[in-house]
């Protein structure tokens, strides 16, 4: 994990590659509770049974759960110190290239793009995130996003 103090720290950031962290596991109770939470109870993520005849072989976590995890896999790779918050901004780019069976284990490697500022002495860090799947050649989601951090 890299560590920067202070936003004059985070603008140095551009260009730099950080990652890969550490692999998460992918269960069917974090889908099932991914799937409570958001009320997407649809059968390719839930019913392991009628998914293992459908086209992925089994059941496969929801797209916008590995987007809920890049937040928590991201403060792996960057600790962020002297600063007053940070938040998300937005993603300017999302595609899942292939599916995330239940049983497999993700992590993340992330690029800064840039580090710009942005309104009330902020900084907007861009960043190109890809989440790998362990033992397969596609990512299972890569992303444009930004973060921005607050004095």
């Amino acid at each position: 994990m890299l560590t920067v103090n202070g936003l004059d720290e985070l603008r140095n950031l551009a260009g730099t590659t950080l990652g890969p962290g550490d692999w998460w596991d992918i269960t069917q109770e974090r889908v099932d509770r991914f799937a409570d939470a958001t009320g997407d109870h649809q059968w390719i993520h839930v019913d392991a049974e009628r998914a293992r005849t459908g086209p992925f072989g089994g059941t496969i976590a929801h797209g916008y759960l590995t987007v809920s995890l890049l937040v928590p896999m991201w403060t792996e790779l960057l600790r962020i110190d002297g600063i007053g918050m940070g938040v998300n901004y937005g993603l300017n780019k999302l595609r899942f290239p292939s599916p995330l069976p239940v049983g497999s284990k993700i992590r993340l490697h992330a690029h800064v793009e840039s580090a710009r500022e942005a309104p009330g002495g902020a900084v907007d860090l861009t960043l190109a995130m890809t989440v790998e799947r362990d033992g397969a050649d596609k990512p299972v989601a890569v992303a444009e996003v930004i973060y921005r951090y607050f004095p």
